[in-house]
């Protein structure tokens, strides 16, 4: 099979260590150089990764063999053959290296698993922090970069509760409501992501320079672009799913009603996930969106409480930080008595007697409980005196 040059030229090139940990490898300096290509969508990359296995595969295919590919012409196979002109893999691993950022790949350590979700997973990630298997506990929290004083204040509310009950917030980064979600959870010592449409060189808008350093100290920021890529237009969209892969839920406070935030929404409910809407006035533009979404079926909510109902199960098991192992969100807001009697109920058929003896509590507070968890969803009566978690 004919080879491009580029192969051999990546053959001989040895990339250095970043960390302690993480190093960056033929295959993965092959996919950074093809996933940076002008003009290559995710999907139309994803379909080449699916055709050809790897980016070797690709840069090895014929002609003719990219030209099946779906999307792929003779402009995009022309740039793939020349793909070293246009992308400098070295000069981007010495910056990550000089600034501490991370390059992922699905399936390694920090790459956030519900991404694997999306038909069109980015395959590497630009991470500057780190991203821990209790972010998959989280809430993205969306709307208008020309927020209200209502909608800030609304933002900062949720970002603080959510991050205090042990939720992660997921948002943008930008301007109004993403802002102060960010800043919400990071005055109650909690956990925050920021996903941008820029390279992690180009922090937009430019005066977050200072947030998205004090983001990565308690969270990350990530990109899949390449971190001197400049921000445009339609890279916010493209961004938008990240942010809707990465949330349990979609939270969307003031939108108006042509909005990048009613775009997250749409395709967290694509993914299935949760999207919820934080009412405003009927006379205020900015709410219109927001209002709209409750209109066609969006939960309604008011309180922490509201969004941590809606949650629902996890993708699976995850060690909260308090060190607790939580299967659905909604037990983040379970006190003491709640945890205890829950902790007693196995996967199978449990007897309630078996509930009572190992919990030590009286009968009827621990039938009582048993109904809370039962409205929560967190566990399931087989019969009247057997239940079973969810």
């Amino acid at each position: 099979m004919e080879k491009d040059p580029i192969v051999d030229d990546l053959q001989q090139q040895t990339y250095p260590e970043m960390d302690d940990e993480s190093f960056v490898d033929r295959e993965t300096a092959m996919i950074l150089r093809l996933s940076l290509l002008p003009g290559l969508g995710p999907r139309t990359l994803t379909a080449l990764l699916d055709r050809f296995d790897s980016a070797e595969g690709v840069f090895s295919a014929r002609e003719a063999e990219l030209a099946s590919v779906h999307g792929v012409g003779a402009k995009m196979i022309h740039t793939i053959r020349t793909a070293s002109h246009f992308v400098d893999v070295d000069s981007i691993v010495q910056w990550c290296k000089e600034n501490e950022v991370s390059l992922l790949r699905p399936g390694q350590p920090g790459f956030p698993r519900p991404l694997d979700d999306l038909v069109d997973t980015p395959p590497v990630l630009f991470v500057r922090g780190k991203v821990l298997s209790q972010d998959e506990i989280a809430v993205a929290i969306v709307g208008t970069r020309h927020a209200s004083v209502y909608g800030l204040k609304q933002a900062e509310r949720f970002g603080y509760s959510l991050a205090k009950a042990g939720v992660t917030i997921i948002s943008g980064m930008a301007r109004g409501v993403d802002a102060a979600a960010h800043r919400g959870a990071l005055n109650a010592d909690g956990r925050t992501i920021a996903v941008l449409g820029s390279g992690l060189g180009q922090i937009y808008p430019p005066e977050h320079k200072g947030l998205a350093d004090t983001i990565q100290q308690s969270g990350a920021v990530v990109s899949e672009y390449g971190p001197f890529a400049k921000p445009h237009a339609g890279m916010f969209p493209q961004r938008n799913r990240l942010i809707a892969a990465m949330g349990l839920a979609t939270l969307v406070i003031e939108a108006p009603d042509r909005s990048g935030a009613l775009i997250t929404a749409r395709l967290a409910c694509e993914m299935n996930r949760e999207v919820l809407a934080v009412p405003g006035p009927v006379s205020s533009r900015t709410s219109r969106g927001c209002n709209q979404l409750i209109r066609d079926g969006a939960r309604l909510v008011q309180t922490v409480e509201d969004v941590l109902e809606e949650l629902g199960p996890m993708f699976q098991a995850v060690e909260a930080e308090d060190g607790r192992t939580v299967r659905n969100a909604s037990e983040l807001i379970l006190n003491e008595l709640e945890r205890e009697v829950l902790g007693a109920i196995e996967d199978t058929s449990t007897p309630i007697d078996q509930v009572i003896a190992k919990t030590n509590l009286p009968a009827h507070r621990v039938i009582a409980t048993i109904s809370v968890l039962e409205m929560r969803s967190l566990i399931r009566r087989l019969s009247g005196q057997y239940v079973s978690r969810i």
